[in-house]
C-alpha cells in the first residue's frame, strides 16, 4: 500500500514538472516557430504556434539587407578572446595558489576586494583610460576590460590549491619547467572548472549588449545583442523578424547548454559552489 502511495505521489510530482517545463519553454518555442513566419501570419488574430508555410526569408533578410553578419563575426571574435582571458585568469590563480612572493595575501585580497565593486561603476573609468590610450571605437577597446576577472581567478585559485605541492615539486625534480608542470600536469587536473568558466565566458561574451554599445561608435564593431536592440528599435511592427533576431541569440546558448550540462555540474560541485 505504502509503494502505490509512494508511486502515485511520484507520478503526481512528474507530471507538475512536466507541465511547469512545456509551460516555460513554450514561449522559447513560440518566439522560434515565429521566426519562420510572414509579418501578417506573426500578427494574426488568434495566433497560432506553428506557421502554415516553414520561411527562412527573415534570416535572409538579417544577413543580406540588414547587418547581423558583422554582428555576429564580432561576437565571435569576442568569444574566441573570452578563452584567451580564461587562459590568462587561469595563469593568475596558479600564481596565487602555487609561488610564493612578497605580499601575495594582500594582492590576492585586492584582488577579492574588486569583485565588490559593480560593473557599472567601473565603465567610466574604463571609458576614459581607453578613450586616453586611443582605443575607444576600436575592437580592442570591447576586449581588454574583459580579459581578466576577479571572481574567475578566485575560483581557479581555490581549485589549485587542493592540487598537491608533492606533485608540482616532484615534477620540478624529474626536470619538468613551470611553463611544462601548468600545461602537462595541473591544466589537465583543471579540466572540471575550466570546462565551467569556457561555457560561462562563451555565455557571456554571447550576450555581451552594454559594453560594446558605450565603447563603439560604428554600427561595424556592434555586437548580437547591440544588433537585436536596434532591430527591435528599426522593426517595430515585424514581430517575425524580431523573433528571428532573438532565436538567432537564444538558440546557440540552448544548444550548448544542452551538450555541457554535465561539465557545468560537475564544475560548480568540483568548485564547492552550492
Amino acid at each position: 500500500m505504502n509503494q502505490q502511495k509512494l508511486s502515485a505521489e511520484r507520478l503526481l510530482v512528474y507530471i507538475v514538472l512536466l507541465a511547469g517545463g512545456i509551460l516555460m519553454t513554450l514561449p522559447l518555442f513560440w518566439a522560434i516557430f515565429t521566426s519562420f513566419k510572414t509579418a501578417a501570419e506573426a500578427m494574426q488574430t488568434p495566433p497560432s504556434l506553428f506557421p502554415n508555410e516553414w520561411l527562412i526569408d527573415n534570416y535572409k533578410k538579417l544577413f543580406v539587407e540588414l547587418n547581423f553578419g558583422t554582428y555576429l563575426r564580432n561576437t565571435l571574435v569576442l568569444v574566441a578572446f573570452s578563452f584567451l582571458g580564461l587562459f590568462i585568469n587561469m595563469m593568475a590563480g596558479y600564481g596565487f595558489a602555487k609561488f610564493k612572493f612578497k605580499n601575495k595575501e594582500k594582492i590576492f585580497y585586492l584582488v577579492l576586494a574588486t569583485m565588490m565593486i559593480p560593473g557599472q561603476a567601473t565603465m567610466i573609468p574604463n571609458y576614459l583610460i581607453l578613450n586616453k590610450m586611443g582605443l575607444t571605437n576600436t575592437m580592442a577597446g570591447i576586449i581588454l576590460p574583459g580579459l581578466a576577472g576577479a571572481f574567475t581567478i578566485f575560483l581557479f585559485r581555490q581549485f589549485m590549491e587542493t592540487i598537491p605541492d608533492d606533485l608540482i615539486e616532484a615534477s620540478r625534480i624529474d626536470g619538468a619547467g613551470n611553463i611544462r608542470i601548468f600545461m602537462q600536469i595541473v591544466a589537465p587536473i583543471c579540466k572540471p572548472i575550466i570546462a565551467v568558466q569556457a561555457i560561462l565566458g562563451f555565455i557571456h561574451a554571447w550576450n555581451s549588449f552594454l559594453w560594446p554599445l558605450i565603447v563603439a561608435n560604428s554600427e561595424d564593431l556592434y555586437t548580437l545583442g547591440v544588433g537585436l536592440s536596434l532591430l527591435k528599435g528599426q522593426n517595430v511592427s515585424d514581430f517575425a523578424l524580431q523573433m528571428t533576431g532573438s532565436s538567432l541569440m537564444i538558440v546557440p546558448v540552448i544548444i550548448l547548454f544542452l551538450f555541457c550540462q554535465k561539465y557545468i555540474v560537475e564544475g560548480f560541485t568540483t568548485s564547492g559552489l552550492k
